[in-house]
């Protein structure tokens, strides 16, 4: 490593010693000189991967850390680059792996399943992104200063784009004890099928000390795993056994599910979902109708006299093409997959868009709170993945007839909020809406983006 690179990163890390590394990175202690926060930085050579091959793999590690974020996944801080390396900042998880744990002997139960609790919840977060693993093992677990646990270690991960016109999975992959009886098989398989069976093999592990299916012939190791055939160690509770009995069952259409898993009784003792953040509630915002209210009852003439006519924030020409323009987005480097659409340009008056926004709102039982004139905050019913979701909508003013809806998730699941805004929202105000940001629609002079023609519209206003 460079003399530079050991001392500072960008003015914003200052590194510190070697921890370790892998294939194609380096990683080292750091500091955030700004807050003070211990991180861990992955040092990545680009000529190295790139004579490899493997650019698109470390792209898909860094796509994938971008999707889970979740209290038992190591979390991706920011990603910085130079001409010749590339600077995985994460967080620093100080408690080492949980192999190292294991292999001083078998766990206590109740520890054991709290590691377990962990990593379904973890997992199925990845599920829930389309994101499988495929290396789900002991020394990929790592454990914080409180005991708890983080699943690190995405460099095998699958994203739903690499699946086959099958719908399966066919890359071969992951350590030999804890790899999935159907990809063994080389026939396809279903990712987060086969990450449950690495957590079956996981919890045998963290309760017996040792592997369930253990040979110094592979073949025959193989073979045990096919026929999922294994022996309970007798210090196994008849309620942990019938679990991993679920688990580890060879054909993948009867292995037990991950809902499944959480209505076991053994499972659910003192389990409790994590939030990845909280969302304040919007009880103690005071509601647009009952400022509106309020609004009325000034006190004298004088007083309405000095009130000015409300009217959206100015977007200049700038900012507006700026945010329209796809060409402007850079986010592509690590992320394949479109965007729901969370800008419009419309026609219709700020005031009737504010209208249509809140009985959007209204018919979906949102809770509606107003920021400020002409940006309101819009709270979900119910509880995600990730705590309810919540909205905000702002109009922003471009020319005399044009104004700009800004949709931005301001708390929740990030999913949830795609859904919202492809399923709910656009069918909602496809009435007042004149072009969504990056849909091109095709005019009979040829073919050009709406965005662009309007923004050029904003530019002569």
């Amino acid at each position: 490593m460079e003399e530079s690179d050991r001392k500072r990163i960008f003015q914003k890390y200052e590194m510190g010693r070697f921890l370790g590394k892998g294939t194609f990175a380096k990683v080292y202690y750091g500091k955030n000189l700004q807050t003070g926060e211990s991180v861990a930085v992955k040092v990545i050579g680009k000529d190295h991967v790139q004579k490899e091959g493997m650019m698109e793999q470390i792209k898909r590690e860094i796509s994938v850390m971008r999707l889970v974020r979740h209290p038992n996944v190591v979390e991706l801080k920011e990603v910085m680059a130079t001409r010749t390396k590339i600077f995985v900042v994460m967080e620093y998880v100080r408690g080492g792996e949980l192999f190292a744990k294991v292999a001083r002997g078998k766990l206590k139960e109740d520890l054991a399943r709290k590691y377990f609790q962990q990593l379904i919840s973890a997992v199925d977060f990845c599920h829930s992104r389309g994101v499988s693993h495929r290396d789900l093992k002991p020394e990929n677990l790592l454990l914080d200063e409180n005991g708890d646990l983080k699943v690190s270690d995405f460099g095998l991960s699958a994203l739903p784009e690499q699946l086959r016109h099958d719908g399966l999975l066919h890359t071969q992959c992951g350590t030999p004890a804890y790899v999935a009886p159907e990809v063994l098989r080389k026939k396809g398989y279903d990712g987060s099928k086969a990450d449950i069976w690495s957590c079956g093999v996981i919890l045998y592990v963290l309760l017996a000390g040792f592997l369930p299916f253990q040979e110094e012939n592979l073949m025959k190791m193989y073979r045990k795993v096919f026929k999922a055939e294994f022996q309970f160690p007798p210090w196994f509770t008849t309620d942990t056994r019938r679990l991993v009995s679920r688990l580890l069952v060879s054909d993948p259409e009867k292995r037990i599910t991950i809902p499944a898993i959480m209505r076991v009784p053994w499972f659910r003792k003192g389990f409790c979902r994590p939030l990845a953040l909280s969302i304040p509630d919007l009880e103690s915002e005071k509601p647009r109708g009952e400022r509106e209210e309020e609004d009325e009852k000034l006190p004298n003439s004088e007083s309405i006299k000095s009130q000015k006519v409300p009217s959206p924030k100015f977007f200049n020409a700038f900012e507006f093409i700026s945010s329209m323009s796809s060409g402007f987005d850079l986010s592509s480097l690590f992320e394949t997959k479109r965007k729901a659409g969370s800008m419009f340009t419309s026609k219709c008056s700020a005031t009737s868009i504010m209208s249509k926004i809140e009985g959007l709102a209204k018919g979906l039982s949102f809770k509606v709170a107003s920021v400020k004139d002409f940006k309101i905050r819009l709270q979900g019913p119910v509880e995600g993945r990730k705590g309810r979701l919540s909205v905000t909508a702002e109009v922003f003013e471009v020319a005399p007839e044009v104004a700009v809806v800004e949709f931005c998730k301001s708390a929740g699941d990030t999913l949830e909020y795609v859904k919202f805004c492809e399923e709910d929202v656009r069918p909602a105000l496809k009435d007042i809406v004149w072009s969504w940001q990056g849909d091109n629609i095709c005019h009979c002079s040829g073919t050009v983006a709406e965005g662009e023609e309007v923004q050029r519209q904003a530019l002569v206003a």
